[in-house]
């Protein structure tokens, strides 16, 4: 088992620890924006990543209505223990909100898959593909409803799926493989160019965010007892009950071989970043957001070689 996790540790994370640390140095002493960066990533990286990915995957009938099932039914599952955590703890509705953010929401994109390329190869990037795009539109739509409640607008949030380049891309793919239709080998070649850039600026990001994150929780106030109980149930049902969660779900709904691998380690990764954003556009408790999103991601290079290490 130590010699596996050794293994992981060298051949999956070192690589993905070099643009991290790289991001983290840079914003710690450059004090780069990374907003530029984001969109980079957002508008042209990541779309040409899964436009490439659904062009060329190997993903089979059963692989997307699995995909999507477990997707539904994982979101009803982690919402329905955040939400009887919070009721346990008798959180805020604040701190109940943003305990709900951490549960459902993971860095799937710009840790995740990277590191499914690493840990799985191509044919796991394939597999992680569909869940990605579930995320994405869910994030935008049902996550919107987490953070706001009770001034939620269903009109705005499905609205803001139809400004992500990345649904264009998929529905695009999807559009042209299920024609026939092939791109001209130049233009497949650019896109292929651009999609190749998407894993060291995502992971940069990523380790740009951290410090970020670090530094704007530098020097606040005590936190109250209900803050406190919130942050570590946060990282309990993240690190802790998601992914035995999710296995279970897994091998209920019958999933398998690389598809397991892959959605299991999708849904075990950190808290996502965006989770803060809608904490603080509605006020959903961002400090202890903030707080999980940084805890969650340090202690996930633990916990994630340990679980590549037993699925391999």
């Amino acid at each position: 088992m130590l010699s596996t996790f050794i293994h992981t540790l060298y051949q999956v994370f070192l690589p993905i620890s070099l643009p991290v640390i790289g991001g983290a140095l840079i914003k710690r002493f450059k004090s780069i924006e990374t907003k530029p960066l984001s969109t980079l990533s957002l508008y042209l990286l990541s779309p040409a990543l899964i436009f490439e990915t659904l062009m060329h995957a190997d993903v089979s009938y059963g692989d997307v209505t699995q995909t999507v099932m477990f997707t539904v039914l994982n979101m009803l599952l982690l919402w329905g223990l955040a939400a009887l955590l919070g009721k346990t703890l008798l959180l805020p509705a604040a701190e109940r909100a943003g305990l709900t953010l951490v549960a459902l929401f993971t860095n799937c994109v710009n840790y995740g898959l990277p590191l499914v390329l690493l840990a799985f190869g191509q044919a796991g990037l394939d597999k992680a593909s569909v869940y990605v795009i579930l995320q994405i539109i869910i994030v935008n739509t049902i996550g919107v409803y987490f953070a706001a409640r009770s001034h939620f607008s269903m009109k705005q949030a499905v609205l803001s799926i139809f400004k992500l380049p990345s649904v264009y891309a998929a529905a695009l793919a999807i559009l042209l493989r299920t024609s026939g239709v092939l791109l001209p080998p130049s233009l497949e070649e650019g896109v292929s160019m651009v999609s190749g850039a998407y894993s060291s600026v995502a992971l940069f990001i990523l380790g740009a965010q951290m410090v970020s994150v670090n530094a704007g929780s530098r020097g606040r106030a005590v936190y109250t007892a209900a803050s406190q109980k919130a942050f570590y149930a946060g990282m309990a049902l993240r690190l802790v009950l998601s992914p035995l969660a999710s296995a279970l779900l897994l091998l209920i709904i019958g999933i398998h071989g690389t598809l397991f691998n892959v959605i299991l380690i999708l849904s075990s990764m950190p808290a996502a970043v965006n989770a803060v954003i809608l904490a603080e556009q509605f006020d959903a408790a961002p400090k202890i957001v903030t707080r999980c999103i940084l805890w969650t991601t340090l202690a996930s290079f633990l916990v994630l070689p340990l679980l590549i290490g037993v699925l391999s």
